[in-house]
This record gives structure tokens, sequence and C-alpha cells, in this order.
């Protein structure tokens, strides 16, 4: 699989990641069940949230973190197809009327919504389980091995992250929440598995020790920075433009930033994070210009 590398002479952001999401796309049908393989119907779910046209952040992420470590990002791609996998299923359960209870995402309806409740569950489950079958086919690297990797993303997606966000996310509605608990839900929710995204790039390049703990650093602040922004948009953007129900956030009474702090604070407080995202990259010496420009990116997107 041919992706393209941050070393194009244009450098052109929008150009790199429409030619790695290209890339993703192809792999991951690649790696999917075909919509006739039996059963159809849950073949069918699975693609039809996988491939409903999402921004593919997580695993371009992945794959800009290991052109910034030297490394290949055909390597990577596996992985940042795992992770994409991992992050659909959490989106298909999140929609559930069980817990957020919408009936739109990314300009579609929800699966529940065309499949029914009992195919989405399954649809989402399937792609969890997808996600280690994909990522239990790489062979690991002299620092990693295979069982680290594995490791790394059950960690992610786990009961004390991702899955301890959402649940912190669904016991808090309603409730008056600070802001450090809301950061303990931020970080869990979102920044976890995007820091896993850029962790694991920087693996399948045998990253050193000092190149991983900067990955993490600047995962844990783009996450978070993404996050905030994402509140924000809840609240100044609309439905057609969001691709998914506006102001869900506040009908559902779910703290968010701007909720707590008020949007000009929320505004600052996803600048100072993204900063903070960039300092990070420091050691890198110019090589991680992608994962630079992919923060800035998210840190400015409008939609």
């Amino acid at each position: 699989m041919s992706v393209k590398t941050a070393s194009s002479p244009e450098r052109d952001l929008q150009r790199y990641i429409s030619a790695q999401v290209t890339a993703v796309n192809r792999a991951l049908d690649k790696l999917l069940p075909s919509s006739r393989t039996k059963p159809a119907t849950l073949h069918k779910a699975m693609r039809y949230s996988l491939f409903a046209g999402g921004k593919r952040m997580r695993p371009v992420l992945c794959l800009a973190a290991a052109e910034a470590c030297g490394g290949r990002p055909e390597a990577a791609l596996p992985l940042a197809c795992a992770v994409e996998c991992i992050h659909t299923y959490s989106l298909i359960h999140d929609d559930l009327p069980a817990m957020d209870n919408d009936d739109y995402r990314r300009g579609r309806l929800t699966n529940h919504k065309v499949f029914g409740e009992g195919i989405a569950v399954l649809a989402g489950d399937a792609l969890l389980t997808q996600a280690f079958e994909i990522a239990a086919q790489c062979a690991g690297w002299p620092r990693y091995p295979h069982a680290q990797i594995i490791l790394e993303l059950a960690r992610a997606a786990g009961s004390r992250q991702l899955i301890a966000g959402q649940v912190a996310d669904l016991e808090g509605e309603g409730q008056k929440i600070s802001v450090p608990q809301l950061r303990y839900i931020h970080e869990r929710k979102t920044s976890a598995l995007l820091a896993c995204s850029v962790r694991l790039g920087g693996m399948s390049a045998n990253c050193s020790p000092a190149q991983l703990r900067a990955l993490t650093d600047f995962g844990y602040h783009v996450g978070l920075a993404f996050q905030v922004i994402d509140d924000i948009l809840d609240v100044t953007q609309t439905s057609e433009k969001l691709g998914k129900t506006a102001g869900k956030d506040t009908q559902a009474q779910k703290a968010t930033y701007p909720a707590i702090v008020g949007l000009a604070a929320s505004r600052r407080i996803a600048e100072q994070l993204t900063r903070r995202a960039f300092a990070a990259l420091k050691p890198f010496r110019g090589r991680a210009w992608a994962l630079a420009a992919l923060a800035d990116y998210l840190l400015r997107r409008d939609c």
C-alpha cells in the first residue's frame, strides 16, 4: 500500500490528509469482511459506520507519528486501521438510545436508526474485536514486541480509559461537574485513544523511549484540545455543519467547557493545550511538521 510521506515538496496539509485517508480507506476495505460475508446484515452495519465519511484524524496522526520517528507509514497502516475500528465502535455505541440517543452522525442516520439497536450493538462489538484481529497480525518491533502493541490498544480502549470516560460522562449528566472532573472525562473518552494513535505510530517506527514520551505528551494535549473544540462547536455550529445534532450536550445536561467556563475561556484553554502539544514536538527538530500542522488544523476546524 502506497502512503504519501511528509517529505513531499509542497507539504500541503490538505493533500497530505487526503492521501493518507485514501490509503487508510483502501486498507480498511481489504481488512474488513465484505458486506456479502455471512452474516451479511452485521457486516453491512460495520461497514456502514466505518465508511461514513469521517475525517480519519486518529489514523492520519498515527501515520504522521511514524514518519516523525523516521519510520515507514506502510508499517503503521494496520495499527492506524485498528485504532479507527475502535473509534468507530465507540461512536456506534455512543449514539445508542441508552447512551447519547443520537439520530445522526457524520450527516447520516446513525447505525441503530438503520439496522436496529441489536445489530448496532453487535456491529460495535465486532469492530472492537476486528481491531484486535488486525493488530494481532503485526509482528512487533525490536523495542516494542507484539504483546506490547496489543496491550497498548487494550489499555486505551479499556475500563480505565475510553470506557471509564464514557461511564463518567453518563454519570455526570444533570450533575454539577467541576473542571477537574470534566478533564477526567476528556482524558479518557477522547485523549486516551488519540494518544494511543500517535504512540502506536511511533512504536511502528521502533522509536526511542524519548520519542515515545514526546509523542505521548503531544497526543495527550491534542486530544484534550480536540474535545474542548468539540464542546465549543456543539454550541456554535448548526446540525448541518456538524453532521450531527447540534446543542445535544446542552439538551442532555452534559458538562462541557463552554457550560462551565464560557466560550471565550474555552477557546483560550484549547489554544493553551495546542501550544503544549507543539512544545512536545521540539525534540523532533522539524521532522514532525505533519503532526504540528494537524494539531493546528484541529484547533482551527469549524466543522
